[in-house]
């Protein structure tokens, strides 16, 4: 049996990196820790934002990804919570168990201050693993660490979502296909924004009840407005950052929710102002991920509902750059996968 596995690293290339395939040995679990054979793992746009080094991070010889899932084949010594043979997925921060946000967890982040799960074998914390639902194949729960987390965490714990909220999300990637599901799994109604009528009629096929193309219909805000019967959406899944949150204000109920997750219109200040935030006794939430409690909390729905994540593409493990490629395209709708 070979001692070596196979893993993509982030190389420096032209100010920012680019993916290289390399091999390292296979790694042995210390006292606490395991040893994940990865199965399948998915992206997020985090990972272009660290490839494109989009925010001046220094990832050079770092294995990518936060999102992976497969089977444990070592545990280190003092380990009870799982056993070899168990199917798990790692969490995007290895250090966040339960309670508030503290900022020492960003020193544990998947794929970002330490290695990732774009390899073949992951050493992970055992305090850091979940057990995966058992009804999902592995390709569909490598998509539930950040982008499921995300949406999740945004909705039900920060958002407190009841069956009676209207819920906006905006676009179709990862984060807010994941939003359509679980409000649509609540008997919320559902809008949706994006470019794309093909994107906007299957999601009217998962649920969604109002769609808006911003592109032939720029002032969004308003026709969301009118058709929630001018009472406003009140939860908003806002993942452009930015250049959307000003429309976001525009249509948020009284008293409403707005998730603050993406930056897909860039890392500036908001380019409206703030006061409708004010005016309507709004609430605006920064979301980064979730804790390993809520990400089991999620599993729990997810068992129950037997629901599962939307997987627009999957790659093979050598075809990790078309991945990123792909997703880099906006195409997408859902998640895309890389196997291992």
């Amino acid at each position: 049996m070979s001692t070596n596995m196979r893993v993509w690293q982030l190389t420096a290339a032209d100010g920012a990196y680019r993916l290289e395939q390399t091999t390292r040995p296979i790694p042995e679990p210390a006292a606490g820790r395991v040893v994940v054979r990865v199965r399948a793992t998915s992206l997020n746009y985090r990972d272009q934002i660290n490839l494109k080094k989009l925010v001046g991070r220094e990832v050079a010889g770092r294995i990518p990804l936060s999102d992976g899932a497969g089977e444990v084949v070592a545990v280190g010594a003092g380990v009870t919570r799982v056993k070899v043979g168990d199917r798990v997925a790692g969490c995007f921060f290895q250090s966040w168990i339960c309670g508030r946000f503290e900022m020492r967890h960003h020193q544990q982040d998947l794929g970002g201050t330490i290695d990732g799960m774009l390899c073949e074998y992951a050493d992970l914390s055992a305090d850091g693993v979940v057990a995966i639902p058992a009804h999902l194949s592995y390709e569909e729960a490598a998509c539930l660490p950040c982008a499921g987390l995300t949406a999740w965490y945004a909705l039900m714990n920060r958002g407190g979502l009841r069956s009676a909220d209207s819920v906006l999300v905006l676009g179709t990637g990862g984060v807010s296909i994941f939003a359509l599901q679980f409000a649509v799994a609540m008997g919320c109604p559902v809008y949706v924004i994006s470019k794309s009528d093909a994107k906007l009629e299957r999601c009217r096929s998962l649920g969604a009840v109002h769609t808006v193309n911003y592109l032939t219909n720029p002032d969004w805000d308003r026709e969301i407005w009118k058709l929630s019967g001018q009472k406003g959406i009140d939860q908003i899944i806002e993942v452009g950052g930015p250049g959307t949150l000003g429309k976001s204000l525009g249509c948020v109920a009284p008293g409403g929710h707005i998730a603050l997750i993406g930056v897909l219109t860039g890392f500036g200040p908001p380019q409206s102002s703030l006061f409708s935030l004010v005016g309507r006794n709004a609430n605006l939430s920064g979301i980064y991920v979730g804790s390993r409690t809520d990400f089991e909390a999620m599993n729990h729905f997810l068992e129950i509902r037997q629901m599962r994540p939307i997987i627009d593409q999957s790659f093979g493990f050598d075809e990790a750059p078309a991945a990123y490629e792909y997703l880099a395209s906006g195409d997408h709708l859902g998640k895309v996968v890389i196997r291992v």
